[in-house]
């Protein structure tokens, strides 16, 4: 397999894991929030460490990729094909960071709990909420990347 193909590949296969992870993560996370303190807080503690082993190697990785590929592929940087996913990146990357931070303070908060500290349920639900209001821009930014890179319109 020559460099590209192997680059190329890798790319997809990042594309795959911050997408597929992001919906497993999502939904685990989601589902886990219905159940008892000991199921929302193995939902919230597998749901950080999956963030940390799948979705940030696939968020580092991807763009490089993608750098090497326009280079490559002589490909102008400046395409609207090509930048408008570059300011997706970011949206995506500036929900996700705020996501991750607000998982690991509702596990943070589920993991003292079961020590016996004092619970905020308001402030756990305020932060579940920000929580599922920041994935769908995520989620949807991520839609519009996948479409931009098989359809590379021209407009």
């Amino acid at each position: 397999m020559d460099t590209y193909l192997l680059v190329k590949t890798l790319h997809i296969i990042c594309a795959a894991v911050v997408f597929g992870a992001g919906i497993g993560i999502a939904s685990f996370m989601l589902f886990g929030q219905f159940g008892s303190d000991p199921a929302r807080a193995f939902a919230a503690r597998t749901t950080v460490r999956a963030d940390f082993l799948f979705t940030l190697p696939a968020v580092i990785v991807q763009p490089l990729g993608g750098a090497w590929l326009i280079a490559y592929g002589g490909f102008a940087w400046n395409k609207y094909w090509l930048v408008l996913p570059y300011a997706l990146y970011l949206l995506v990357g500036a929900c996700w960071l705020p996501v991750v931070a607000i998982q690991m303070r509702m596990k943070a908060m589920l993991d003292a709990k079961a020590q016996g500290a004092a619970f905020g349920e308001a402030m756990y639900r305020r932060l579940f909420r920000w929580w599922f209001v920041l994935g769908w821009p995520a989620f949807s930014g991520l839609l519009a990347t996948f479409w931009l890179m098989v359809a590379k319109p021209t407009w």
